[in-house]
């Protein structure tokens, strides 16, 4: 982790992503024609018939939503974002995480399932648009110190390996019950299987706060882990997150985001001695 003079020694984010339609015509049904409309259809019901779940692969999604929140190296929020509001443009959020992740130092990025997820999205986006990484794909360097090799901590964070030892257990319940567990909102009534729905019916926006309620819980569960793994006190943990709380009410009434997110805010307390 290099994080630059102004601080920021982590960026919490989430990405949520729309399937590109006219990429599965072509690649999954070449021969039949089908519209990307169509062609999406039929994907998920393959997939929800194969495995349980209607979710596309990395490989096929577009960005449509970069929550990303800047944090010190002593745990507090600076600032949350989503990237190129309110037009949502892939190739511009693709470049501006990828900038903004150069301009603040090449902080450690914080993800919640990211490996799996969310890093390939933007990954796959920056390959699809022509927009170099070498700092990241940094493949010359030796292992342990290349930004994507899965051990390297001080790269990239994903929560999702530190609760299941980097896939030796699953973590049934994923982010929302992790927020749940210390009194967070997580899950309130969207979650990601309905984001290509939304999507398809003009509700990019909504997306985005959704988006941005992620990055919050992400946050929380981060937060929480430094405690866990010895690196902030609890009482200190607990002072952030009134700190936090007051910064999500300041803004709330210029953030149907924020203000959703406050309704639902759960309180947590230590266990009586």
């Amino acid at each position: 982790m290099t994080a630059a003079s102004n601080g920021v020694s982590y960026l919490v984010f989430d990405v949520e992503a729309v399937a590109d339609g006219e990429l599965v015509s072509r690649v999954r049904y070449p021969q039949d024609r089908l519209s990307p409309d169509d062609a999406i259809q039929r994907y998920r019901e393959e997939l929800l018939a194969e495995t349980g779940r209607d979710v596309l692969p990395p490989s096929f999604m577009l960005p449509i939503s970069v929550a990303v929140a800047k944090v010190t190296a002593d745990y507090r929020l600076i600032d949350l974002a989503v990237l190129d509001e309110p037009q949502y443009r892939p190739h511009v959020m693709t470049r501006g995480f990828w900038q903004g992740w150069r301009h603040y130092g090449r902080p450690a990025l914080v993800t919640f399932n990211g490996r799996g997820y969310d890093l390939p999205v933007l990954e796959l986006a920056a390959y699809r648009y022509g927009i170099p990484l070498p700092d990241w794909f940094n493949v010359g360097a030796k292992s342990y110190e290349q930004f994507r090799n899965r051990y390297n901590l001080e790269a990239h964070i994903d929560l999702m390996d530190l609760f299941t030892n980097f896939g030796a257990t699953r973590m049934v319940g994923g982010l929302n019950l992790l927020a749940n567990l210390i009194g967070k909102p997580g899950k309130t009534g969207i979650d990601g299987s309905q984001v290509q729905g939304m999507y398809d019916a003009g509700r990019a926006d909504e997306i985005n706060d959704y988006c941005r309620c992620d990055v919050l819980d992400t946050y929380f569960v981060f937060l929480r882990t430094r405690v866990l793994i010895g690196k902030l006190p609890l009482e200190e943990e607990q002072a952030i997150v009134h700190e936090t709380r007051e910064w999500l009410t300041a803004r709330a009434g210029d953030s149907k985001a924020y203000a959703h997110y406050l309704e639902h805010w759960g309180d947590w307390h230590a266990p009586a001695e």
